[in-house]
C-alpha cells in the first residue's frame, strides 16, 4: 500500500508572462450584467471572435484565433427554501466547473493553460485550485505510482501569485485526495495492520504529533470488547489509532475530538450481506479515511486549535471466531450490549473509541466529539448519496455544521434524535441491543452512539463517502472524500 503518489503529484501553477498557452480560461467574478457584458466583449475581441457571447450562460466556450477558450461566469446565488442550506455555494460552483475543465484539457491534450482570474478574490482562486486538483486524480495512475503529465496552469492574476497561499490550497486538496485514495485501495491491501504501517512509514507526521496505536493486547486491557468483537473473525485484529495534535499556538479552547469508523471490509459477519450489498464494502472505512485526511490538513496547515483524531479499525469477517447474534459484550463504558445483528458493527467500534475520547480529563478533555461513519443504508434512502445525515445533541453545533456543509458544497441535513425510538433496542438480557428491526434505522443507530458521548457536545455524520459516477470536480468515480471539505470549513470557524 502506498499513498506517496497522491501526496506528491500536484498540478504545477506558474505566473509566467512568457508562457505560450494551448487554451485559455477566464473567470468573471462580477455578478453585474453590464460589467459581464463589457468583459465578454473584451475577451471576444482579444481572440478575434465575432459572435456575441451569452452573459446569461454561466459557462461559455468558443474557438478563437489563439485556441480554445472557456469562460466561467459568477452568478448571484439566490436563497431557495430550507434557509438556503441546500443551495449551491459560489465556492462549490467554481470548484466543480474548474475541475470539469481538466477532463477537456486531458482529452484535447492541452498541456499549457492560461488561467485568467481577473478581479476574482481568494475564495474563487481557492475553489478553482482545489477543483482542478481533485479532477486530476485517477486511482490507477496513483496506484501504479506513475509520474503524471499534468497541465501547467499559468495563473494570470491582478496581483503577484502568492506561493504560500497556493500551497495552502493544495494542502487542502491533498487531504481530500488522501481520503479518496484510502477508500479506493483494495481490501486485500488495506486492513487495521497496514493502516498502522501507513502512519509509521508513509505519512510521517512531525515528531510533535503523537501517534498512539492500541493493539489487541492494549484493547483487551482497556476492556474495549465491542471493538474486539467486531474484529474477532479477521486474521488482522482490531486496532485503535489516536493522532494527538497540539499546535504551538496557545489556544484557550478545549480540544475537538474526531472519531472515524474504519471497517476496512464489511462482509456483514454471520448476518452476511448479499453479494450486491457487499460489492463496495471497502468503502466502509470512509469515516476513518476522512478523519485521516482531516488530520493531514490540520497538521500541515498548522491549524491553531488542539485536535484529537481517533480511528476505530476492524475488519468484519466471517469465521468460526466471529461474533454471533445473541452474544453479550460489555463495552468500555460499562454498558452490556447484546448483538442483535452482526452487520450493525460500525456503531460497536465507534462506541468503544468514543468512550476513550469522552473520558479524557484535564487539558485533553474535549469540548466537542464528532464521529464520522458510513453507518446506515437507511440514511441514503432518506437523503440520497450526496447529503449526509447529521445527528447532534446541540443546536448551535447543528447550525454551524450545516452552514459549513452548504459553503463547501458538501451538504448535510439535521435528523431528529427521537428518544422514544431507543426502546426498539431494549433487551431482556442486556442493557440494550446493537440494532433494531423496522423503520428509523439511521435514528436508532445515532441513539446508540449518543450513549457513548459522555454528555459532551456531540455530532454524528452518517455519510456515503462514495461517488457512483463522475460529477463536477470528481471526474473519477469511487471514494469522494466526503466530508473532509465541510469539516475543514467548520474547523476554520472554530479557531
Amino acid at each position: 500500500m502506498t499513498v506517496q503518489s497522491v501526496l506528491k503529484n500536484k498540478i504545477r501553477f506558474e505566473n509566467n508572462s512568457a508562457f505560450k498557452p494551448d487554451a485559455y480560461v477566464y473567470i468573471l467574478s462580477s455578478t453585474s450584467k453590464p460589467a459581464k457584458r463589457a468583459e465578454l466583449k473584451k475577451i471576444a475581441a482579444q481572440h478575434a471572435y465575432l459572435q456575441p457571447l451569452n452573459d446569461d450562460k454561466r459557462t461559455v466556450s468558443f474557438i478563437g484565433k489563439n485556441g480554445a477558450v472557456w469562460i466561467l461566469q459568477n452568478a448571484e446565488i439566490k436563497k431557495g427554501s430550507h434557509q438556503g442550506l441546500l443551495d449551491e455555494s459560489v465556492y462549490a460552483w467554481f470548484r466543480d466547473q474548474a475541475g470539469s475543465l481538466v477532463a477537456n484539457f486531458k482529452s484535447q491534450q492541452f498541456l499549457k493553460i492560461e488561467f485568467n482570474l481577473g478581479n476574482a478574490g481568494t475564495e474563487i482562486l481557492r475553489a478553482c485550485v482545489i477543483g482542478m486538483e481533485l479532477a486530476s486524480y485517477n486511482f490507477l495512475n496513483s496506484y501504479n505510482q506513475l509520474d503524471l503529465n499534468y497541465p501547467v496552469i499559468n495563473l494570470v492574476l491582478k496581483n503577484k501569485l502568492d506561493k504560500k497561499l497556493l500551497e495552502k490550497f493544495q494542502i487542502e486538496a491533498t487531504s481530500i485526495q488522501l481520503a479518496r485514495h484510502l477508500v479506493n485501495l483494495p481490501p486485500n491491501e488495506i486492513n487495521p495492520e497496514t493502516i498502522e504501517k501507513l502512519f509509521k512509514k508513509e505519512l510521517k507526521f512531525p515528531t510533535s504529533v503523537k501517534v498512539d496505536v492500541w493493539d489487541e493486547k492494549k484493547l483487551i486491557a482497556e476492556k474495549m470488547n465491542l471493538l474486539l468483537a467486531v474484529g474477532k473473525g479477521s486474521e488482522t485484529p482490531a486496532r485503535m489509532i489516536h493522532i494527538k495534535y497540539r499546535p504551538k499556538t496557545k489556544s484557550t479552547k478545549k480540544p475537538i475530538a474526531f472519531v472515524g469508523k474504519g471497517i476496512t471490509f464489511d462482509t456483514g459477519g454471520l448476518d452476511i450481506k448479499p453479494s450486491s450489498g457487499m460489492r463496495l464494502m471497502k468503502k466502509d472505512m470512509g469515516g476513518a479515511a476522512s478523519v485521516i485526511g482531516l488530520a493531514f490538513w490540520a497538521i500541515h496547515s498548522n491549524y491553531e486549535r488542539a485536535c484529537d483524531f481517533y480511528l476505530a479499525l476492524a475488519e468484519n469477517s466471517v469465521d468460526a471466531k466471529s461474533m454471533r447474534p445473541s452474544d453479550l459484550y460489555r463495552s468500555r463504558a460499562g454498558f452490556l450490549v447484546e448483538i442483535d445483528n452482526t452487520d450493525a458493527e460500525g456503531r460497536l467500534v465507534l462506541a468503544d473509541v468514543m468512550d476513550v475520547a469522552a473520558t479524557k480529563r484535564g487539558a485533553d478533555e474535549p469540548e466537542i466529539i464528532i464521529d464520522i461513519a458510513t453507518l446506515t443504508g437507511a440514511i441514503k434512502v432518506a437523503l440520497g448519496s450526496e447529503v449526509a445525515g447529521l445527528f447532534t445533541n446541540n443546536d448551535q453545533l447543528a447550525q454551524q455544521l450545516q452552514a459549513a456543509g452548504q459553503a463547501s458544497g458538501e451538504p448535510n441535513w439535521r435528523m431528529p434524535l427521537v428518544q422514544k425510538y431507543f426502546s426498539a433496542m431494549s433487551s431482556n438480557f442486556a442493557d440494550f441491543k446493537n440494532s433494531a428491526d423496522g423503520f428509523g434505522g439511521a435514528i436508532t443507530a445515532a441513539l446508540f452512539l449518543e450513549k457513548f458521548c459522555g454528555g459532551k457536545k456531540w455530532a454524528h455524520l452518517d455519510v456515503y463517502c462514495w461517488n457512483d459516477k463522475p460529477t463536477g470536480a470528481l471526474t473519477f468515480a469511487g471514494g469522494s472524500g466526503q466530508p473532509v471539505q465541510s469539516m475543514i470549513a467548520w474547523l476554520k470557524s472554530q479557531k
